[in-house]
């Protein structure tokens, strides 16, 4: 069979779409980021224990006094796990993404369940929605919306639509036809069939569909969290990149307490809806735990509560604190810093953040994999990012972006990449010696993410330098599960050969040996640069000129991540600004500024 190019053609179809139709993409991406906006600020505004009694009320009207008991106590958890401000941020993406979806598939289902062409049409469209793999949606939603939350809001929702629209239709198929007929009799008219008769019959399966939306939602989240969505997701998305489980759990937590806030919530609104559900719960016999109150009543109680415990402080306080010292040479200016999880990016990206906060700038982190921080960068979203490879780890993105980043120079190298087993490991020295003993490894290396720039020097230059191709296999997964099946083979005493850099911690925790490469297959050591955007030396002179002139030794840059990693999650600037009062006289060196507020020139 010949070839069929179907990637080529979608890409010049995307290509296209992004050429031409970038007006209607970013109007639309206008839209949804202010609904977000709007939303977002809303649930922020009030004090996270207040709005969780708000939440809690309509828990108690909709489902009774456990429900909302339970609902308070799982909000205030959030709140005390300091995670309140990610979690509403989560909500705000889910809410606007399930309106947007359930404008768009209630009215479809509705079309589908009075036409069969069209239902037969939509039906493989909505099969192909579901079964396409969640993080698929991102990419073309990266290249129409950007980075942020427009193109999490986007992937979302098309992930979450299918069931507004199969539920929506099978509510309407299934409404009684003598029903119908009866109302077609008395000479109804078939608008008023639908929205007297068949909706309010319907209306139980058709909110079981919004239950779906909502819950198909929160399960992209921390997918979307990949492109800069932030909230939870992003919180999920940091805790992975850093094997850090506690975080990781945390962030779980929080999620498991919206779902089912929130499917419980939807599911008792679709019977307090529904004609017939209505009737339902008229005949059932109150109980304590069961009763409901009016809306006015148990608002004044539950906000009351909220209220005096936020007060007493009973669960603590969602809000976290910052310092600001130094001149104030940024005026509030805003700078947004994109980073991978490498834990000298980290290092870095926290270091600058605590500089330039020192020196008066608003900076804002966000974690991201290598391909969409490359494109957040070239589309001027990103403004600047300090853990570049060049020029061989990340020649792929330099390669594609180049033209529209502008390199600020190199601040630490040479680094080496390599294949690296534990010394326990004996006879394999080199990569030559793999060949022989490809058995001991089970025939795998333990790679990271695919789209690491090592991982395509590896698969094509050096597994055929030393003729390893059909004896070891490269196991494609991520650096977190590259990092954790070495941490298993290495407690208990297994051979494993997996793919590692210098500098890295890991040299540090365990003992181990970099396999040599007498062939030089994978290149020179590379340079980690600080890649910015587009002009953004020119429009901040005084942080490009930092930046250029920027350097760290390697005693620097591995006690600056040691302590970072003795400081635990969360708390990475906390370990910045103890690091700097350790060694008085760097943050002036690398951000120097003059007693008149105005910049010096300082070379690093």
């Amino acid at each position: 069979m010949p070839r069929l190019h179907l990637g080529d053609w979608v890409d010049s179809g995307v290509n296209w779409l992004v050429d031409h139709l970038s007006w209607l993409f970013d109007a639309i991406k206008a839209v949804m980021e202010g609904m977000y906006n709007g939303i977002d600020t809303v649930l922020a505004a009030p004090a996270p224990l207040l709005l969780a009694g708000i939440l809690a009320v309509l828990a108690w009207w909709l489902r009774g006094l456990v429900a909302g008991v339970l609902a308070f106590a799982g909000f205030a958890l959030i709140d005390s796990l300091d995670l309140w401000d990610k979690a509403m941020s989560t909500l705000a993406l889910v809410l606007v993404a399930t309106v947007i979806a359930l404008v768009f598939s209630i009215p479809l289902g509705i079309w589908a369940a009075r036409s069969k062409t069209v239902s037969a049409v939509v039906r493989p469209v909505l099969d192909l929605l579901q079964t396409m793999p969640s993080m698929v949606l991102l990419i073309p939603a990266m290249l129409f919306f950007g980075l942020g939350t427009a193109p999490g809001v986007v992937a979302t929702l098309i992930f979450a639509f299918a069931p507004g629209v199969r539920m929506t239709e099978l509510g309407i198929r299934q409404v009684d036809p003598e029903l119908v007929e009866a109302a077609e009799a008395f000479g109804t008219t078939p608008r008023n069939i639908l929205w007297r008769v068949q909706l309010p019959l319907a209306l139980p399966t058709i909110m079981a569909g919004v239950n779906q939306v909502i819950m198909l939602g929160l399960s992209m989240v921390v997918i979307a969290g990949m492109v800069g969505t932030g909230g939870l997701g992003g919180a999920v998305n940091e805790a992975i990149g850093q094997v850090d489980i506690g975080y990781g759990f945390e962030a779980g937590v929080a999620i498991v307490v919206l779902a089912i806030y929130l499917d419980r919530v939807t599911g008792a609104l679709g019977t307090r809806l529904s004609p017939l559900g209505r009737r339902a719960t008229a005949k059932v016999r109150p109980t304590v735990w069961s009763y409901r109150p009016r809306p006015a009543v148990a608002v004044v109680g539950v906000v009351v509560l909220a209220l005096v415990a936020g007060g007493m402080g009973v669960f603590g306080s969602s809000s976290g604190t910052s310092e600001a010292s130094g001149t104030n040479v940024g005026k509030g200016k805003e700078i947004k810093i994109g980073y991978i999880p490498w834990d000298e990016g980290i290092a870095s990206t926290f270091l600058w953040k605590e500089l330039l906060e020192e020196r008066g700038f608003k900076v804002t982190t966000t974690q991201y994999a290598a391909g969409p921080l490359y494109t957040g960068l070239a589309t001027g979203q990103l403004d600047f990012q300090t853990d570049s490879w060049l020029p061989t780890t990340h020649a792929e993105y330099w390669k594609k972006y180049g033209k529209r980043l502008d390199d600020l120079g190199k601040w630490y190298g040479p680094t080496s990449l390599e294949l690296t087993v534990p010394s326990y490991v004996k006879d394999v020295n080199s990569l030559a010696d793999l060949k022989t003993h490809a058995s001991e490894f089970d025939g795998k290396i333990i790679g990271i993410e695919p789209s690491a720039g090592m991982m395509g020097l590896l698969k094509t230059k050096v597994l055929k330098e030393y003729g390893l191709q059909g004896d070891l296999q490269v196991i494609d997964g991520s650096t977190p599960a590259m990092l954790t099946e070495l941490k298993r083979a290495y407690d208990k005493k297994k051979p494993v050969v997996v793919t590692l850099w210098s500098p890295h911690w890991a040299y540090s925790d365990y003992d181990l040996k970099k396999l040599k490469d007498p062939k030089g297959a994978w290149g020179e050591g590379d340079g980690v640069h600080t890649i910015a955007r587009k002009g953004f030396a020119a429009d901040n002179p005084e942080v490009g000129t930092w930046l250029k002139n920027f350097s760290m030794t390697e005693k620097q840059l591995t006690g600056l991540e040691a302590q970072i990693q003795k400081s635990g999650k969360g708390k990475e600037q906390d370990a910045v600004r103890t690091w700097l009062k350790q060694h008085p006289g760097l943050a002036d060196k690398w951000a120097p500024v003059a007693k008149d507020g105005s910049t010096s020139q300082a070379a690093g």
